[in-house]
């Protein structure tokens, strides 16, 4: 018998929520796109997942209002997180953190994050110990921890990511190179302001 991909007799919030997110694969190819992969075939190439099962996710994101498509070509699309899907970061943080702290090799971490305004790394909660903020995705760096496996895979999306990369930055793979493309900072402080912690 094969699963639903409902919970129609929970009435709870976290249900909701993983009606969308929680399949198999999402929330990888949601990590993705805070990393600045937009592609249907980088996708394909980060995660060894089968043609049809990416685009039946990315299809519902975007049906859910978690990614949008712009076109770049002739049937081909950017993937890109729109406003409630940039609200999952501290979802996707949490995750991350949560796996460093109880699954990482003995080396330690595989991934860090830092404030790129000030170069410190952010603590469990996304806060920077430094500015007394929660620092929004796109002013975070991302970089590898001594427990990164750097040899397990050689895709063209992973070498750019062996570098410190800023999230959201747009990344752009061609064959046989890869590079970032630099991303404009916003320069309104109202909508680039990061949240004080409370408490």
């Amino acid at each position: 018998m094969a699963l639903g991909h409902d919970y129609e007799m929970q009435d709870c919030p976290i249900a909701r929520a993983l009606e969308l997110v929680g399949e198999r694969w999402t929330l990888l190819i949601i990590r993705d796109c805070f990393l600045g992969v937009s592609r249907f075939n980088d996708f394909l190439a980060h995660l060894d997942v089968p043609k049809a099962i990416l685009s039946a996710r990315l299809e519902k994101l975007v049906a859910s209002g978690i990614l949008r498509k712009r076109k770049y070509g002739p049937r081909q699309y950017d993937y890109l997180l729109t406003e409630r899907g940039a609200m999952l970061f501290p979802i996707v943080y949490g995750f991350a953190v949560w796996g460093d702290t109880y699954h990482a090799p003995s080396k330690g971490r595989r991934r860090v994050f830092s404030h790129t305004t000030c170069g410190n790394d952010l603590d469990a909660r996304g806060v920077c110990p430094t500015c007394k903020t929660f620092v929004a995705p796109d002013d975070v760096e991302i970089r590898n921890g001594p427990g990164a496996e750097l040899d397990l895979r050689d895709d063209a999306v992973t070498k750019v990511l062996s570098s410190p990369h800023r999230l959201l930055s747009p990344l752009v793979i061609s064959p046989g190179q890869a590079k970032v493309r630099a991303s404009p900072r916003r320069t309104s402080r109202k909508r680039h302001a990061s949240r004080k912690p409370r408490g």
